[in-house]
């Protein structure tokens, strides 16, 4: 018998068929397996964070749908995995804080080397799928100048890979999110908008090729951070032959379970394991132009 291939259907965890087909490379030969890596160097949140042995609120969840749909799901926060076989692994996700390299962190877990950090970007690079939530982008901040103008050479090559970096956020508060790509997988139910409360981030340092899924609408937000344009929120990009894809949702323990973010989350480690083609063409100039302007207070 066939195995059932994870994110075939989102039936099981929503309620409602998601995706078409099956995965384009049918786990025949073995299980599928996902590598979701949760070290904070930085602020460590709530929902990566262990009470003992236990599994955080995430890892729980991403657990869960895994062995509903056959695929396991290997939970770390020691960095030492990047010195290993990353290989054996279809999609590396991260929620993660801070300098990954630095020996200190929240959840006193054994840093990435530096050539750990480039093995992951290598293997990104030469096909694998990434998939990163909310602090992914307060991970390996770039160094010199804070505003948007910041030159290329000074983005840290992780940041450049993932599309975008972190500045600060404002009060958790309901805002909207404009869709701005439906066909993308997991968001044809969608609508053209949702309004969801969350944790949410301002953004900088956005790659040219992104191709902008959810736009973060500002109007009406508290927050001083918030007086900007409109800017990207969840954005997927062609990194070489890899897939990459970031959504900044993910702060607040019910977000993980709010159906809209669990149809964003299986999409995107569907068409992060190769799966689909959807167009990726760059928009953000189209969806959310003068995005690159920041807030005065920033």
């Amino acid at each position: 018998m066939k195995r059932r291939d994870f994110l075939l259907t989102a039936s099981t965890a929503l309620g409602v068929s998601v995706f078409p087909g099956r995965w384009a490379a049918a786990a025949e030969n073995g299980q599928r397996k996902v590598l979701y890596f949760t070290r904070s160097a930085g602020y460590e949140h709530s929902v990566v964070r262990r009470k003992g042995s236990e599994l955080s609120h995430s890892e729980r969840i991403l657990t869960e749908l895994g062995q509903q749909h056959d695929v396991e799901v290997v939970c770390t926060k020691d960095g030492r995995v990047f010195d290993g076989d990353l290989d054996q692994y279809d999609v590396i996700a991260f929620y993660t804080s801070g300098d990954l390299c630095n020996p200190k962190s929240s959840d006193k877990a054994p840093p990435m080397s530096p050539q750990g950090k480039q093995r992951l970007l290598d293997v990104i690079a030469g096909g694998k799928g990434f998939v990163g939530f909310h602090s992914a982008t307060d991970s390996f901040h770039s160094k010199g100048k804070s505003d948007a103008n910041q030159k290329k050479g000074d983005i840290d090559p992780y940041i450049a890979m993932l599309g975008g970096e972190f500045i600060k956020h404002g009060p958790q508060q309901e805002t909207t999110m404009r869709v701005t790509d439906r066909d993308f997988p997991g968001l044809r139910q969608l609508g053209s908008s949702f309004v969801l409360k969350d944790e949410w981030y301002t953004l900088k340092n956005f790659a040219p090729d992104l191709h902008v899924i959810l736009v973060q609408e500002t109007k009406g937000m508290q927050g001083a951070c918030y007086q900007r344009p409109p800017f990207p929120a969840t954005w997927a990009r062609a990194h070489a032959k890899g897939r990459v894809f970031y959504t900044s949702m993910g702060h607040r323990e019910d977000v993980w379970t709010n159906s809209v973010f669990q149809q964003v989350l299986l999409g995107s480690f569907w068409w992060a394991a190769g799966n689909g083609n959807p167009d990726l063409t760059p928009n953000r100039d189209q969806v959310a132009p003068h995005s690159d302007q920041l807030s005065a207070s920033l």
